[in-house]
């Protein structure tokens, strides 16, 4: 699988996964009512690249229903007020990502809703060790947000992490879906509970898409097309945003060539997922290595 990795790597993934816990606890502090999204997310991004990485994906600050995917576009204009807020921030160097998120609740009325997917979280990491099935964790994870009178979006997952690759096998269920897989030594995996408090526990696309990625290597018809690919190839096939691309180029140009590209099937938005019955969502995710003693959490921090 892509997501074993050779120990003598680790000290490279530890690196990302310390920096990626560092910037998701400067996040946390900014956080508040009255901030603005765009300016957090900037902050945020600054931060990663101040502590030796770079950004694995735009940072995601995702409010009330939205589970993922929700990027700051390049006029993003949202104030903070009283949200529930999963934010998820990734950090890679030179392709080895730590990936974590946690939940912040702005309104002081959703406690059991942030405790039940980071406790689903803790739970799972207790039984992380090699040959465990990943349809065991689970089990562990629903019984855990079930418990607290919520349910886990089913439609969502944890995955393992790979060089370049931040969605390999095997995909770690929010719920009992009874798979087989089981975990090795030397994974690097996320496992990244979604508790709700919606009625169907599964989430759908939105619009908007701020999120893209490169998914194949073909050279567009237009300049501005090929102008733009360029500097989307130096993501190496990690995720970026538009706002990225309009501190290069002009807004006008980077429009064009985003369409030109989709069009053409060079990249693929990802768009914003929302909770289908419009459910508040709560988030928490971490890091692991597999070891033959256990799971080494990578991005665990004091804070979270």
């Amino acid at each position: 699988m892509d997501n074993i990795i050779d120990p003598t790597d680790l000290a490279l993934w530890k690196k990302a996964g310390k920096i990626a816990a560092q910037s998701l606890n400067f996040a946390t502090k900014h956080l508040k009512s009255g901030a603005s999204l765009l300016e957090v997310s900037e902050k945020v991004e600054e931060k990663i690249i101040s502590l030796g990485g770079k950004p694995a994906w735009p940072v995601q600050i995702n409010l009330n229903q939205a589970a993922a995917h929700y990027c700051a576009a390049p006029d993003e204009k949202t104030i903070l007020k009283d949200e529930v807020i999963c934010i998820d921030v990734g950090v890679h160097i030179d392709g080895a990502v730590g990936d974590n998120a946690v939940t912040i609740d702005l309104s002081g009325k959703y406690a059991d809703l942030v405790k039940a997917s980071r406790d689903a979280l803790n739970n799972a990491i207790k039984m992380l060790a090699p040959e465990v099935k990943v349809g065991a964790i689970g089990k562990v994870i629903e019984e855990t947000i079930k418990s607290y009178g919520y349910n886990p979006v089913r439609n969502l997952s944890g995955h393992g992490i790979g060089r370049y690759d931040i969605h390999a096998t095997p995909g770690i269920p929010n719920f009992d879906n009874r798979s087989n897989v089981r975990l090795q030594e030397h994974m690097i995996i996320a496992i990244e509970p979604f508790a709700t408090d919606g009625r169907t526990g599964l989430i759908h696309e939105a619009h908007d898409c701020q999120v893209f990625m490169q998914v194949k290597d073909k050279n567009p018809r237009s300049p501005f097309g090929r102008e733009v690919l360029k500097i989307v190839k130096e993501y190496n096939g990690l995720p970026f945003a538009p706002r990225w691309l309009v501190k290069q180029l002009p807004a006008s140009k980077v429009n064009f060539a985003l369409r030109e590209l989709l069009k053409e099937g060079i990249i693929k938005g990802y768009p914003p997922l929302v909770e289908d019955s419009g459910g508040k969502v709560s988030q928490a995710e971490h890091t692991m290595y597999i070891t033959d003693k256990g799971a080494i959490v990578l991005t665990k921090s004091d804070e979270y």
